[in-house]
């Protein structure tokens, strides 16, 4: 007899409380896209129900084999060790059947959402601009591992040469380099009359907040360029239709990851110091907190911090340090003196 099937959607989480709602509202979308299977989602950190609490809505419903998915784009640190960690975790202790899909990733349907989004941003613009004189500068969340960082490269190819823009830049909201800031005070030395600032992130929060601030900074210091912020990619059916996807590859099997790339498996460039590091999640101090700073009861039996911060991941843990953390461009060397 086959096993009961779950979905779990497993997210970073944000103290942005906006950010955790629009999460919630896609585990909705998905719901109703699935109706055959019951769905639960939890968050690694700063936002409740974690994983956890996720995983045992869906067991006491009698689940008894899990697909879960990572919510994020790419394949960086949380997606390859965070999330798999906690899964495993529960696995073990709850002889819990668990499989495991694939990010988001590069794909022909993520690609017309973001497509669509920035199409949003050139309506709302000045009709006298052509695509030649414009730039476009994607903006990633930015992570410690170089394969995440060069998709969103990618992303901003395909992009450019899609909409035919006369040149782009990419530039990451913070971990690696360049931030938003000094990108967008290249891209204005350009020459081009417009510049289409579009952040590649599925939720709002602090970062993207932090993005469309640097964007009037700058728009501020170059008054004849137009400036025109794109909306992030937030539930747009071909996002909703991708997390649907990958659920079903994991019935089908083909759930695994590029690892090609990957600075755990195989010496990168720069990180040759991550090769082989342990699997595990970082992130026991700060789950369970909501989106307020306040810790909620959960149900297990891990330790918590009684205090909010802002996490800047230099706690103790066995990864790697940033190779390029006080490159000049980068989050070290902009901040405030």
């Amino acid at each position: 007899m086959s096993k009961k099937l779950g979905v779990m959607l497993c997210g970073h989480g944000s103290r942005d409380e906006n950010a955790v709602t629009e999460f919630a509202v896609l585990s909705e979308h998905l719901k109703k896209r699935l109706p055959q299977y019951p769905v639960e989602y939890g968050y690694l950190e700063f936002a409740t129900p974690i994983i956890r609490n996720g995983l045992d809505a869906l067991k006491a419903k009698g689940v008894e084999r899990v697909l879960a998915v990572p919510g994020m784009l790419f394949a960086a640190g949380h997606a390859k060790n965070d999330i798999p960690s906690v899964l495993n975790t529960y696995a073990a202790q709850n002889d819990l059947k668990i499989d495991y899909g694939k990010e988001l990733g590069i794909d022909p349907k993520m690609m017309r959402a973001a497509g669509d989004r920035i199409q949003e941003a050139l309506e709302s613009a000045r009709k006298d601009v052509a695509l030649h004189e414009t730039l476009l500068v994607v903006v990633g969340r930015g992570a410690s591992d170089p394969d995440a960082n060069s998709n969103v490269s990618k992303v901003t190819r395909i992009l450019w040469e899609g909409f035919g823009f006369g040149w782009a830049e990419t530039a990451y909201s913070g971990v690696t380099f360049p931030l938003v800031e000094p990108a967008l005070e290249h891209a204005a030395k350009l020459g081009y009359k417009r510049i289409i600032v579009f952040p590649y992130f599925l939720f709002t929060g602090i970062l993207v907040q932090r993005i469309y601030n640097a964007t009037d900074e700058v728009a501020a210091r170059y008054a004849t360029i137009e400036f025109i912020k794109a909306p992030y990619l937030n539930d747009h059916p071909a996002v909703i239709d991708t997390f649907e996807e990958r659920i079903e590859q994991i019935l089908t099997g083909d759930i695994a990851m590029n690892c090609q790339m990957c600075k755990y498996r195989t010496q990168v460039l720069g990180f040759e110091a991550d090769v082989g590091a342990v699997q595990e999640s970082h992130h026991h101090h700060v789950e369970g907190i909501n989106a307020k700073g306040l810790f909620e009861i959960v149900n297990h039996a891990s330790h918590h911090h009684d205090h909010d911060h802002d996490h800047p991941h230099d706690h103790s843990h066995n990864h790697a340090p940033y190779p390029h953390a006080k490159h000049p461009l980068g989050p070290l060397s902009m901040k405030k003196k």
